[in-house]
C-alpha cells in the first residue's frame, strides 16, 4: 500500500499515477510493496526531524525511515516541498519533475541504495534517471 499525506498545504496531483509508478519501480528492483508512506511537509518540519532523529542540523529535501523486512519494502519518506521548490529553481527543472526525482530517491533508499560515497551517489543518480523514465500518466 502506498500512502500520501501532507503536513502542509501541498496536494499531490494524480495520486493514482504516482502510486502505480512507485509500485512499478519497486517491482523493477525485484522487491515487493509493503506499506510505504510519503509525508509532504515544510523545511522547518523536516529540519526538526533531521535534528531529532539524525543529529543533523541542516535543511534537506528528504528523509527516509526504512522498516523493510526482507524484500518487502516498508517505510516513511518525508519530503520538504519547500526544498523541492528551491531545488527545481536551482536546477532549472519543473517542480513536478524534481518532486518525482525526490520521491524515487526515497524509494531507492528503501531498495538499499546509498549515496554517501561518490560511487554510491553516481549509481543513485543513474537509477533515478532510469526510474524517472518509468513514470507515465495514464490518459
Amino acid at each position: 500500500m502506498i500512502n500520501f499525506y501532507s503536513e502542509n498545504d501541498f496536494e499531490l496531483e494524480n495520486i493514482p499515477a504516482h502510486e502505480n509508478w512507485v509500485k512499478k519501480v519497486v517491482a523493477s528492483e525485484g522487491k515487493k510493496t509493503g506499506e510505504i508512506s510519503f509525508i509532504f511537509c515544510g523545511d522547518e518540519y523536516l529540519l526538526e526531524m533531521n535534528q531529532k532523529y539524525l543529529n543533523h542540523d541542516t535543511y534537506t529535501d528528504i528523509i527516509s525511515f526504512d522498516s523493510s523486512v526482507g524484500n518487502i519494502l516498508n517505510g516513511d519518506i518525508f519530503i520538504s516541498t519547500e526544498r523541492v521548490a528551491d531545488n527545481s529553481e536551482s536546477y532549472n527543472v519543473d517542480f513536478s519533475e524534481e518532486l518525482k526525482r525526490v520521491i524515487i530517491h526515497g524509494v531507492l533508499h528503501l531498495c538499499g541504495y546509498k549515496d554517501k560515497s561518490a560511487e554510491e551517489e553516481q549509481l543513485m543518480r543513474t537509477k533515478e534517471e532510469e526510474k524517472m523514465k518509468m513514470f507515465h500518466v495514464e490518459q
